[in-house]
């Protein structure tokens, strides 16, 4: 109630509480990793001020965005369901909706009533267990062994700076490089870390990278001679061809390329001809190159190029979306959150 001097009849004068602000995604092109949330266990909104007397209402609290890379998909921890798929630059997402303010007693004067010693409480915000994972967004994506020459390859034709080593396994991470053919011409590269026999059931780096293939339009195979016994390219392609299909019937048949690396050791022009002509029985081209030398990459990358052309880009698959953010609206309009019971917040 007002209490104020020369006011003896102030009346109710309680304000309303403010709004709890929004837990919202937004996907930065810039980034390329979750490592920023890998520590980051629970992620709050600002609650909103309680209402105070004289007629004043509490501020609402701000929303807090948190910025992913594109291609982040939004899982629910429990059920494993897929809420949202972001894969468009600068998008928005509620992922946990803030609760609504409660009312003071200055709504609920009536001529019968005038000192109401009542008030709405406001009502909790959205609580979610989720879980976040990154599938790389790219034009190509680069498959091959362990020390096929991948990296060397996209560190070659594009500013990505890869690690290079002779030794398995030296890329942990999927590498991302933009290959440009003129002002308006380019595409984007993928290097997905080395896949060996067994990847799909997870040997090596297994299906933890795997999920990346599947958001390319085209694969580029790479194969080379090989020292180890056993070895050699046709089989590795094949081995290749088998993971792929084990992991995702739909990856054996995308559109793809397959090179021999490393052409400019002497082994390796060798055993081209031999591996082109095997391939060529099965009614597919195989190219080669030198990543080293320059020689026969030009050819990769107008072979990379045609095929793209004839493999335009299609929408992404998306689940239910969660509420989107068209712009930042008043947070006063929102219909009342239905919890797990079917009942409505009175919010």
């Amino acid at each position: 109630m007002r209490h104020e001097k020369n006011k003896p009849l102030g009346g109710p004068a309680g304000g309303d509480g403010g709004n709890g602000g929004d837990v919202v995604l937004e996907t930065d092109p810039r980034l390329t990793t979750l490592l920023d949330l890998k520590h980051r266990r629970i992620v709050k909104a600002d609650p909103g001020e309680h209402g105070r007397g004289n007629d004043q209402y509490g501020r609402g609290g701000k929303s807090l965005i948190v910025r992913v890379p594109l291609g982040t998909q939004v899982f629910d921890a429990d059920s494993g369901a897929l809420l949202c798929d972001l894969g468009t630059p600068g998008e928005r997402t509620v992922i946990a909706r803030g609760g609504r303010g409660g009312r003071g007693n200055l709504h609920f004067v009536t001529a019968s009533e005038r000192a109401p010693m009542r008030a709405d409480p406001g009502g909790q915000g959205q609580h979610r267990r989720l879980r976040l994972e990154l599938k790389l967004l790219a034009d190509v994506g680069i498959v091959g062994f362990p020390n096929v020459g991948k990296s060397t390859f996209i560190a070659s034709v594009s500013r990505s700076r890869a690690k290079v080593a002779d030794y398995p396994f030296t890329t942990l991470i999927p590498n991302l490089g933009v290959v440009w053919r003129g002002e308006e011409r380019g595409f984007v590269l993928a290097d997905i870390p080395g896949i060996i026999e067994g990847a799909a059931d997870g040997a090596g780096l297994g299906h933890r990278f795997l999920k990346h293939v599947e958001r390319t339009r085209v694969l580029l195979h790479l194969v080379t001679l090989d020292p180890t016994p056993g070895r050699d390219p046709l089989t590795d392609y094949d081995i290749l061809l088998a993971e792929l299909e084990r992991f995702d019937h739909a990856l054996s048949e995308r559109p793809s390329i397959v090179t021999m690396s490393k052409l400019d050791l002497p082994d390796v022009r060798e055993a081209f001809g031999p591996f082109r002509d095997a391939l060529k029985t099965r009614g597919i081209e195989a190219l080669a190159f030198s990543a080293a030398t320059g020689e026969g990459v030009p050819q990769v990358l107008d072979a990379i190029e045609r095929l793209l052309g004839e493999n335009p880009v299609t929408p992404t698959p998306r689940a239910t979306p969660l509420e989107r953010i068209p712009s930042r609206a008043s947070l006063k309009d929102r219909e009342p959150i239905e919890d797990d019971d079917g009942h409505k917040d009175e919010v």
